[in-house]
């Protein structure tokens, strides 16, 4: 997983210029969709890392099998809750050329 506090990804939503984004590929298209898998990948694995930090934290009550949050469950929360959206990660990433892709229609 790449680090999250250091990332240069944006938090709110920000004009991109469509020639620096679809150089790469030469298709605007086949560029959104390559990030937007990406998107899907982060956003997979910000969740698990998620669930993981939280369950360290639950606690469970045997009469009512509640699940009770506690200080450090709320902070934790609101960490991931100010980090930049999945698709604003993936798409740092594709404009600083660290996605790697490939066309398999291409490549046949």
């Amino acid at each position: 997983m790449q680090d999250l506090k250091n990332t240069k990804a944006a938090v709110s939503t920000v004009t991109l210029n469509r020639n620096e984004f679809d150089t790469s590929t030469g298709n605007i298209y086949e560029a959104i969709s390559i990030a937007s898998k990406r998107a899907i990948q982060i956003n997979s694995e910000i969740k698990k890392e998620l669930l993981e930090k939280l369950e360290e934290f639950a606690t469970y009550s045997d009469s009512l099998e509640e699940v009770f949050e506690n200080k450090e469950q709320i902070e934790v929360s609101k960490f991931y809750e100010k980090l930049p959206k999945p698709h604003a990660l993936a798409v740092q990433e594709w404009l600083e050329d660290k996605i790697y892709y490939r066309n398999t229609e291409k490549d046949a």
